[in-house]
């Protein structure tokens, strides 16, 4: 089956390019987010594996390929960012009220989702978060961890004002140099280099404004004291939604150590964690992911 391709105005005024499988009629609705730096086509195997009994809507969140790209860094702050996932529920749902069945989310995208589902939990009925930090275990690892420090510094790179240049330069040597990051990316085939290529091409500040969005990174220096007097509020930490984290543990730039004390905040989370798996557990072990999405999906 493949991907159906729409856009999708929503009521205030962002256009999100989306990929769909399954009739829009399906038992079961499910919204899938992409991270940094990918797009909506990484679900395709996915949302095809879950089709027909599912009706699968991924977007290009906004400022990425062909989706609306604000060019104001506040544009990336996370209401903004929520209130595109909320229109995008009434979209798939047909309802303002109505929840989303299950609402699967990985790095970035795994961001936006901890905050929909902690700020408006009768909009999600089941969460799946896919190597995506908790926002209170990321604030505390920035903290307190040197490892998680030195494993985020990449962070400090992607909001240099010049950063889309530079990734963007020689064929995006940058940009491939994340995804090999880990060693050798035997699902980075040409064809799928190129689906990268017609996304990047559409520009990259507007995914590089998450990060200069967000005030989670790690401490400049001593001297950075933003990080130490930041508070997050219960009403963005605490999440009553039933929640299954995956997590490759081979992760570099996410430890493993961002798991711990994530009960404290998410009360009965389930959480699978996969040894040898990488930051991009969809792309290496797409079977193991849609096995667990369909356990999951089987418990609503």
């Amino acid at each position: 089956m493949t991907p159906t391709l729409f856009d999708q105005t929503l009521p205030h005024g962002i256009t999100l390019s989306c990929r769909a499988a399954g009739p829009v009629d399906a038992p079961r609705k499910a919204l899938f987010l992409h991270g940094f730096p990918e797009a909506a086509f990484v679900w395709d195997a996915v949302m095809t594996a879950l089709a027909p009994q599912v009706r699968c809507v991924a977007p290009n969140l906004r400022g990425y390929g062909a989706s609306s790209a604000p060019t104001g860094v506040s544009a990336y702050r996370a209401k903004h960012l929520v209130a595109d996932l909320t229109a995008m529920i009434d979209a798939i749902t047909g309802s303002p009220d109505a929840p989303i069945d299950l609402l699967v989310a990985h790095d970035w995208g795994g961001g936006v989702a901890w905050n929909l589902a902690a700020l408006l939990p009768q909009r999600v009925r089941r969460l799946v978060i896919i190597n995506s930090p908790h926002p209170g275990a990321l604030l505390r690892e920035l903290r307190d961890s040197p490892a998680q420090q030195a494993a985020s510094l990449y962070m400090t790179e992607l909001v240099q004002p010049d950063a889309a240049a530079q990734l963007s330069a020689d064929d995006f040597a940058g940009l491939w140099a994340v995804l090999e990051r880990f060693g050798p990316a035997g699902w980075l085939t040409p064809a799928v280099r190129e689906q990268y290529r017609a996304v990047w091409r559409h520009g990259l500040d507007g995914a590089l404004n998450y990060y200069r969005a967000s005030p989670l990174r790690p401490p400049a220096g001593p001297a950075d004291v933003a990080l130490q007097q930041l508070v997050l509020p219960a009403s963005v930490v605490n999440v009553a939604v039933p929640t299954t984290v995956l997590w490759g543990e081979a992760d570099h730039a996410l430890l493993p150590g961002l798991l711990d004390g994530l009960a404290d905040w998410v009360p009965g989370v389930q959480i699978h964690r996969l040894p040898g798996a990488s930051h991009w557990i969809v792309h290496e072990q797409p079977a193991w992911v849609i096995n667990r999405l369909r356990e999951v999906l089987a418990g609503l």
